[in-house]
């Protein structure tokens, strides 16, 4: 599975890829916003920052706008997705856009229907908002297995990228759903890496080599 970091802080992004990581960044206009730098320069900056898919949204609401936003995104790196909302125009911008083959992630998307249309339309991505459904008490991760077992079943090729994660468990979850991507914030996917049994062991081991004297070089 990949893992992306859904940040638009450059800093966190070099250091999650030059640890290997994260295989790609996912942004919003609310991310970039935060960064306090202008939009194409930060979506510039990100994607020679990583190799794998960056995808960057549009902030346009019809298609044609739509459109050209996505053609002026990928043409500032080979590794640019374009981000379109879940709407019947964004469905339409998305078909235009992989008819040139630009690479598109749907985005904002709470229901297997909507899923399914994304796909039908071409979509490279499809983003499913498990937090926000939890927000709403539905089940954000039944989503993403349901998006799964209906895209094998009917040979969708769409990617389902596992979006709106807050914690190490919707990851680990996410997992488990069989997702093709998660993107969360850089916490979580630090966290992914403690455990209060690995702190204990590795406590153990150091005290044990501090008691025999042990030495490597």
């Amino acid at each position: 599975m990949m893992i992306f970091a859904d940040t638009a802080d450059l800093a966190e992004i070099r250091d999650l890829a030059e640890l290997g990581l994260i295989d790609g960044v996912t942004t919003n206009p609310t991310l970039v916003a935060r960064s306090g730098a202008p939009f194409r320069d930060t979506i510039a900056e990100i994607c020679r920052a990583v190799t794998g898919p960056v995808s960057a949204e549009v902030v346009a609401n019809t298609v044609e706008a739509m459109v050209a936003e996505g053609r002026a995104l990928a043409a500032l790196a080979e590794n640019v997705v374009v981000k379109l909302p879940l709407t019947l125009d964004g469905l339409r911008a998305c078909r235009a856009l992989r008819a040139e083959g630009i690479a598109t992630n749907v985005t904002l998307c709470f229901s297997l229907g909507q899923a399914v249309l994304a796909a039908k339309a071409g979509a490279s991505f499809i983003s499913p908002f498990i937090g926000r459904l939890e927000d709403i008490g539905e089940d954000g991760l039944g989503l993403i297995s349901d998006i799964r077992r209906s895209y094998d079943l009917y040979g969708f090729e769409t990617k389902v990228l596992a979006a709106s994660t807050r914690s190490v468990d919707h990851i680990v979850q996410c997992l488990k759903c069989g997702a093709d991507a998660v993107t969360a914030p850089p916490k979580a996917i630090h966290a992914l890496v403690e455990h209060r049994l690995t702190d204990a062991g590795l406590k153990q081991f150091e005290e044990d080599a501090r008691q025999a004297a042990l030495t490597v070089l």
